[in-house]
Order: C-alpha cells, then sequence, then structure tokens
C-alpha cells in the first residue's frame, strides 16, 4: 500500500513538471559540469549579445568606415626664377582664364607669381604663388592646349640670336622684333627679360649707344612719370622698369624708352651695369 502511494506521488510529480515545462527544449550543458542552455523558441527577444558591433578603433575608425590616408603635401612644379617652355604652357594657359594678361614670356616672373596667387586664392587652394600638382590639374581641367601662337605669338618671343655687335664687352642687347632684352657679358648672355618700346610717333631709336646715365629712382619732368631704375642711352631715351607695362603688357607703348616689365630683374640688372657699357637697339 506504501509502494503504491511512492509510484503515484512520482507520476503526479512528472506530470506538473512537463506542464511548467512546455514549449522549451532542454539542451546539453555548454561546458562540463555547466547548466542546461535555453535554446530560444519563436517570439523570444534576442538577448542583444549575438550581434554586437566591434568597437572602433584609432586605426580602424568607425565600422564600416575604410581608412583614409593623410593627404600628401602637393609638390612643387615651377617657381619664380624657372624659365622654359613649361613655363610659357603655365602663362598660355593663365592667359586662358583671365589671370595673365600679356606673355608668354618663358620667365616665372613676378606677374606670374601673382598670377599663380590669384588662381590659387580663387579655388580655395593655399596661395603660394608656386605652380604645384594640385595647382596644375585644376589648370589643366579649364584650359586647352596651347598652340604655337599661344606661346609665342602673342608677345615675349623666344629671343632672337643675338646682333654681332652684341658679342664682345658688356652689352644690353635690345631686340625688338622678339621684343627681348639680353644682358650679355663677353659674348655669354646672363640675363633674358620681356621689354616693350616706344608707339610709331615717338619711335626707339635703332643703333649703338652707352649708357651715360644711371637713375634709380628717376621721374620724368617732360611726362610726369615715373621711371624707377633708368639708365640713360640716348637723350631722354632709357631702359627702365614700367609698372604700367607691367599693368597692360603691350597694350601700351612708352615714349621712346625701353620699358622692363619685371621689377626684381630691372633692380638687379641696375646694380650690374655701369655708365660706358653698350647699348644694341636693333630689329
Amino acid at each position: 500500500m506504501r509502494s503504491t502511494r511512492r509510484t503515484t506521488g512520482a507520476l503526479a510529480a512528472a506530470a506538473a513538471l512537463a506542464v511548467v515545462c512546455a514549449g522549451c527544449t532542454v539542451q546539453p550543458s555548454d561546458g562540463e559540469g555547466g547548466s542546461p542552455v535555453r535554446v530560444g523558441q519563436p517570439g523570444d527577444k534576442p538577448s542583444g549579445t549575438a550581434s554586437a558591433k566591434p568597437e572602433p578603433t584609432a586605426t580602424t575608425g568607425p565600422p564600416g568606415d575604410d581608412a583614409k590616408p593623410a593627404p600628401k603635401k602637393a609638390e612643387v612644379l615651377w617657381s619664380r626664377g624657372d624659365t622654359g617652355r613649361d613655363v610659357r604652357e603655365i602663362q598660355a594657359r593663365l592667359r586662358q582664364v583671365a589671370w595673365l594678361f600679356d606673355g608668354p614670356t618663358g620667365t616665372y616672373d613676378d606677374l606670374t607669381e601673382r598670377a599663380v596667387e590669384g588662381f590659387q586664392g580663387k579655388r580655395g587652394l593655399p596661395k603660394t604663388g608656386r605652380m604645384d600638382s594640385v595647382t596644375w590639374q585644376r589648370l589643366l581641367k579649364m584650359t586647352r592646349e596651347p598652340g604655337k601662337w599661344d606661346l609665342y605669338l602673342m608677345g615675349g618671343q623666344p629671343a632672337a640670336e643675338p646682333d654681332p655687335r652684341c658679342l664682345t664687352g658688356r652689352v644690353l642687347c635690345v631686340d625688338k622684333t622678339s621684343r627681348t632684352l639680353r644682358w650679355m657679358v663677353g659674348g655669354r648672355t646672363l640675363t633674358t627679360v620681356s621689354v616693350r618700346f616706344g608707339s610709331q610717333y615717338t619711335p626707339t631709336r635703332e643703333g649703338v649707344f652707352q649708357v651715360y646715365w644711371k637713375s634709380r629712382d628717376h621721374h620724368s619732368t617732360l611726362y610726369d612719370s615715373p621711371m624707377p631704375y633708368a639708365m640713360f642711352f640716348s637723350g631722354g631715351q632709357a631702359v627702365h622698369y614700367s609698372s604700367d607695362f607691367a599693368a597692360r603688357g603691350y597694350g601700351g607703348a612708352s615714349h621712346g624708352c625701353v620699358n622692363v616689365r619685371d621689377e626684381r630683374a630691372i633692380a638687379d640688372l641696375f646694380d650690374q651695369v655701369r655708365n660706358g657699357d653698350k647699348v644694341v637697339v636693333s630689329w
């Protein structure tokens, strides 16, 4: 009789346990001596640990972002003092976008430097005045390939072969055809600059002359205009810096003088040339 009660009680306990665990599945433990692991059923909420995202690090950045390398410093390709065909192309392209109004001359001078600086500033680039790789690519995209006319026939053509009279001594060798002035010593060209001359009504005289007077801060009383770094060679005609030439290019003319537009170049030239040095002006 006692045995029958125990059996009946055990059956009742088993039935109650079955009701409590309805809808549950018991799996083996997740490790030796561990507790059983409950497997979720439809309708259960996720635990939140299975889909946790990795924390960003200093090297990877936020998840999903590609690591971005630090931007490279733009390489300087051309700067003030450089010369050659590439500089002519820079100047020709700057003319196309109205940042330079005369030339090309083939010399990276102060006008070119200011034009590049303006171009850079307009486009949010560092205003260095030097033609770096980033500025160059931007200029290429905005302009077309210049032709020979653009490079040479808008003023500032390549310097012509020097007049034979320029091959000896110390000479300011001025050529009207190419609109250039060579500073030559012993037949060797030390400096070449672009120049402009007088109009048909006030022509620049041709021939062989000598520098007879130098005046660093000269001011013309006849025309009431400045003539810095003037080196007089024939009456009132002189080689000198012209701010008008620097601003307007070949759109203007002198009153007979040989105008130089690169102020730094003429300042250096003024310090080298002596009274008595030869001046040759030819076609």
